[in-house]
């Protein structure tokens, strides 16, 4: 039985800011000269050209700031629970705008035939939380199941996915949405060394929204088939990419190294899935890879040996909105499928996202004609 991503929707908040911006904003904030020059060579390097935030804290109008600044110009960090009060505000209204938005979009779904909704974020924590917000506004039915993915990082729309995908062949008559929301932006560092002037310059907000389920694709409609997944892991990077809740935010350890421990690893780790559903990499002509930074699309780009045109839909991406977190591989997906018309002779798509642990996750796809 095929399971099919029946629409994506995705949903950037409406404060928008530069790299450059970005860039002398956090060169004013940090006290050493040395640290001042290695940020701007971070940023400068990053690969992208805007990213979105729920914080208006860094433009004109700035009304109800939560990094505040002191007479001195020095930034005043806000504590996890402030920062945590913002995420339930936004996170609810985010969650319920791109879950409309989504069910509009989606030919032949009502909201009254949403079965499931499963949430994924890793940067807040509210119960009742964004699932129960999107069944009571979007219109769902009281008795929708409801499940939550928290805290897995920037790899976790892939589970998301493949718990649908199982759902539906459980049950046939399944139609499950799944919503990221993550707001990377309101944990803003300063205090983390290199780890977090590296998260500072890459992560972003935004929310993305599937739907996913067994019913044939409306006619002239493209979809993604699901057609396998997988997980694995880089133990070797276990402490190279790590997230914990700080008492000033959350804590993000991010090496230098992650680019090569995932480059140097992963052609040996996407190839023997790959060969459980008879492929091989060349016979995928679309790669939907998480950009979590430049480094780590350069590093996979030359270990799978990817032609530049195969991962542009991830460099846009990261150019136009940063590293999202999980909501990211959902953007791509929807440039993916929006970049090129299916039915052509590279229709098959392989998605892999990266994150803590190192773990990778993976999802084998088809671009269909409804």
């Amino acid at each position: 039985m095929s399971v099919y991503i029946q629409h994506i929707e995705t949903l950037a908040p409406e404060n928008v800011y530069s790299q450059d911006f970005a860039a002398e904003r956090m060169q004013a904030w940090l006290d050493d000269d040395k640290q001042r020059r290695l940020a701007q060579r971070v940023y400068r390097n990053s690969g992208i050209a805007t990213r979105h935030s729920v914080l208006a804290d860094f433009g004109p109008e700035n009304k109800d700031p939560l990094f505040k600044t002191s007479p001195d110009g020095k930034l005043t960090a806000p504590g996890t629970g402030e920062r945590n009060d913002r995420y339930a505000r936004e996170a609810r209204r985010l969650a319920v705008e791109v879950s409309r938005r989504a069910l509009a979009q989606c030919r032949g779904i009502a909201p009254k035939d949403v079965t499931h909704v499963i949430t994924v974020t890793c940067t807040g924590f509210s119960n009742p939380g964004p699932d129960y917000y999107i069944v009571r506004e979007a219109g769902l039915r009281p008795e929708t199941q409801r499940y939550a993915l928290g805290f897995m990082g920037c790899y976790a729309a892939l589970p998301a996915l493949r718990m649908a995908w199982q759902f539906c062949r459980a049950d046939p008559s399944a139609v499950v949405m799944i919503v990221s929301i993550e707001l990377c932006s309101l944990h803003l560092n300063f205090e983390n060394g290199i780890d977090s002037l590296l998260a500072n310059a890459i992560f972003a907000d935004g929310a993305a929204a599937a739907i996913v389920s067994a019913r044939e694709p409306p006619a002239g409609r493209s979809v993604y088939c699901l057609d396998n997944f997988a997980s694995a892991l880089i133990p070797d990077g276990v402490k190279d990419m790590a997230w914990r809740i700080g008492n000033k935010g959350f804590e993000i350890a991010l090496s230098t190294y992650v680019p090569d421990i995932i480059g140097g690893n992963i052609r040996s780790l996407i190839e023997p899935p790959l060969a459980e559903s008879g492929l091989r990499v060349g016979d995928i002509g679309r790669w939907a890879i998480h950009p979590g930074g430049k480094a780590i699309l350069d590093k996979i780009q030359s270990g799978l040996e990817l032609r530049p045109e195969q991962i542009q839909s991830s460099r846009d991406v990261l150019r136009n909105y940063g590293n999202m977190s999980s909501a990211t591989i959902l953007f791509v997906l929807q440039e993916l499928m929006q970049a090129q018309p299916a039915g052509a002779a590279d229709d098959r798509a392989c998605a892999v996202t990266c994150g803590p642990g190192l773990t990778i996750e993976m999802a084998v796809l088809r671009l269909m004609q409804g």
